[in-house]
C-alpha cells in the first residue's frame, strides 16, 4: 500500500516504507480512543538511518496546519512531540518533516478525510508527470508541464484533453424515471427529445440548490445523469431516497451509479477537438450538435460522446470503459495539436465563460434566480409548481430577488479570489466575490459575485478590498468571453 512520493537527493540515504506496525496503531479504534489525532495515510517515506527512531508513535510529531484550494481543507496531522534528531519544515501551504540528513519524513498531507481516490487514468497523470492534487476527495491533476495560463490559451486556439472520471455518473431506468427526476429538479424532461441533455439543478425546499448537473435523456424510460464529485455522496444519498418514496408508492425507478474506477469520463475540449475526435469513430460529428449526446463503438466496447463540457468551447464528454480508457485517450493524444490539461484550466476557462463552480459560486443557500439560472426553470414547470422550492423560486421569479450573480472587470491591482468584500464607491460592505483571476484570454483580472440588484446594471462601478486596500472594478455581461459551442450552423460562436 505504502511507496515513495520523494527520496532525499543525497545518494548515500536509503528510503524506508513504512510497515504495518504503524498502520495497526493508528487504527481507526485507536483513533476513537484519541491516541492520536488521524489515522495514518500512504505515501510516506523515511530514511534508514532514522526510521528506527520513528518506529514507536511517541517519536511522532504533530502539528495542523490549513490549506485551501478550489475551497477544499487539508490538514496535516501527526502526533505531538518533536523529537530533536527532526527539524521541522514550513514551506507556503505545504508541510514537510526532513530527517537531520535531508531525508524527506513527509511529502503529502494527511487528511481529515478518507485518502483521496483516484481514477482509472491515475496512471497516465503519472506518466504525464501531473502535478496531483487533492480535489474533492480525488487525485487530480492540477497542471502538467505548461503554465497554467500556456495551457489556458492552448484550449482556445486548439485542443486540451480533461480526466473528469471523478464525477458522478448515474443511469436512471424504470418506467417512472422521468418522473423521478422532475420530483428533484425543475426540468421539462418529459418533452426533452431523446439524445438530449439539459443542464438542470437539484434543489431542495428552501428554493437552494443541491447540485448542478447535467441530464441526458437516452430513452422515456432511461437517462444519464453527471454530477458534481464533490456531492457525490450528498447526490447519493438524495437518489436513494428518493427511490424508496417511489418504491413505496409502487413506482419503478432503478438506479446504477457507475464505478469511477471501471467508468471514465474525459473532455476534449477546444476549437480542433471535433477534428481529433472525428479521426477515430466512423459517426460524422457534423450531426451532433451542442448538448446533445449518443452512443457508439470503440475497439469492440460501448462508449457515450456528448457534445458539451464547462470551458466555453467547442467539445466533447466521452464516457467510456476502463478497459480502453487509456488506449482512446493515447490516440486522441497522437494528434499533435490535442495537449493534457489539468484542473488549473477548467477553472480559468470556466470563469471566463461565466460558469458556476458549486460550493463556491451556488450552494445550498442559492436560489437558481440569485445565481442568474432563471433559465433552468422549464415553462412547464413554473406552471404546475411542483418541483422542490417552487414556492420561493416563483416568487423570486415575479418579484425579483435581493441579490444576483454578475460578472466583474477589474482594473489596476491584484486579482480579487473568493471571499473578497465588494463596497458601494462610498464605502459600503454590499457584497463577496465567488470565484476570480486572471484572464490569460483577455489579460485583465475577472470575478463573479453576489450584489444587490440595484448595482447589478452592467457598467455599474463597485470597488472591491483586496488584503486591506480597495480597488476599482465593473459590473459586466456574462460570459467575459465569447462561447463556441456547435449548433450545426457556419458559425458557432453564441
Amino acid at each position: 500500500m505504502f511507496r515513495v512520493m520523494r527520496i532525499s537527493r543525497r545518494a548515500d540515504v536509503s528510503v524506508f516504507q513504512f510497515n504495518n506496525v504503524l498502520r495497526r496503531f493508528f487504527s481507526a479504534e485507536n483513533f476513537k480512543s484519541k491516541k492520536c489525532l488521524v489515522p495514518f495515510s500512504a505515501n510516506k517515506c523515511y530514511c534508514l538511518k532514522c526510521a528506527s527512531s520513528l518506529s514507536s508513535p511517541g517519536h511522532l510529531s504533530f502539528k495542523i496546519h490549513k490549506r485551501s484550494l478550489f475551497g477544499s481543507r487539508s490538514y496535516h496531522s501527526l502526533n505531538k512531540n518533536l523529537i530533536p534528531e527532526h527539524e521541522f519544515n514550513k514551506r507556503a501551504n505545504d508541510t514537510r518533516f526532513l530527517c537531520t540528513c535531508n531525508g524527506c519524513i513527509l511529502n503529502k498531507p494527511f487528511s481529515t478525510r478518507c485518502e483521496a481516490r483516484k481514477t482509472c487514468l491515475y496512471d497516465l497523470h503519472i506518466d504525464h508527470h501531473g502535478k496531483l492534487v487533492d480535489f474533492a476527495g480525488w487525485l487530480l491533476p492540477l497542471q502538467y508541464g505548461e503554465a497554467i495560463a500556456t495551457s489556458h490559451q492552448h484550449t482556445r486556439m486548439a485542443a486540451s484533453l480533461f480526466d473528469v472520471g471523478h464525477m458522478l455518473q448515474t443511469v436512471v431506468s424504470g418506467r417512472h424515471a422521468g418522473e423521478f427526476l422532475e420530483s428533484l429538479t425543475p426540468s421539462d424532461l418529459k418533452n426533452l427529445p431523446i439524445g438530449k441533455a439539459a443542464l438542470t439543478v437539484f434543489t431542495n425546499d428552501q428554493g437552494g440548490i443541491l447540485d448542478d448537473l447535467i441530464i441526458t435523456k437516452d430513452g422515456e424510460d432511461k437517462f444519464f445523469v453527471v454530477s458534481n464529485a464533490g456531492r457525490r455522496d450528498e447526490d447519493s444519498e438524495l437518489l436513494l431516497k428518493q427511490q424508496k418514496i417511489f418504491t413505496s408508492h409502487d413506482k419503478k425507478v432503478s438506479l446504477e451509479f457507475l464505478d469511477p474506477l471501471e467508468q471514465g469520463l474525459v473532455a476534449l475540449q477546444g476549437p480542433k477537438a471535433s477534428q481529433a475526435l472525428q479521426s477515430f469513430t466512423t459517426i460524422n460529428l457534423n450531426d451532433l450538435k451542442f448538448m446533445h449526446s449518443l452512443k457508439t463503438e470503440f475497439f469492440g466496447n460501448q462508449i457515450r460522446i456528448s457534445r458539451c463540457g464547462y470551458t466555453g468551447e467547442d467539445g466533447f464528454e466521452i464516457s467510456l470503459p476502463r478497459t480502453i480508457a487509456r488506449q482512446f485517450v493515447d490516440l486522441i493524444l497522437s494528434a499533435e495539436y490535442v495537449k493534457l490539461a489539468g484542473l488549473g484550466v477548467r477553472d480559468s476557462l470556466r470563469l471566463e465563460a461565466g460558469l458556476c463552480l458549486y460550493g463556491i459560486d451556488i450552494n445550498e443557500t442559492t436560489t437558481p434566480v440569485e445565481a442568474d439560472l432563471t433559465w433552468l426553470i422549464a415553462k412547464r414547470r413554473r406552471a404546475e409548481k411542483n418541483f422542490p422550492g417552487a414556492e420561493k423560486i416563483l416568487f423570486q421569479i415575479l418579484t425579483k430577488p435581493l441579490r444576483k450573480r454578475v460578472g466583474l472587470l477589474l482594473g489596476q491591482g491584484p486579482p480579487a479570489r473568493a471571499g473578497a468584500v465588494l463596497l458601494t464607491p462610498e464605502g459600503e460592505s454590499v457584497g463577496k466575490v465567488t470565484s476570480g483571476g486572471p484572464s490569460p484570454t483577455l489579460g485583465r483580472h475577472i470575478a463573479m459575485g453576489y450584489l444587490p440588484l440595484n448595482l447589478c446594471h452592467p457598467g455599474s462601478g463597485v470597488l472591491v478590498e483586496i488584503r486591506g486596500k480597495t480597488y476599482k472594478a465593473t459590473v459586466s455581461k456574462m460570459p467575459f468571453v465569447k462561447t463556441n459551442y456547435y449548433t450545426g450552423k457556419e458559425s458557432a460562436g453564441i
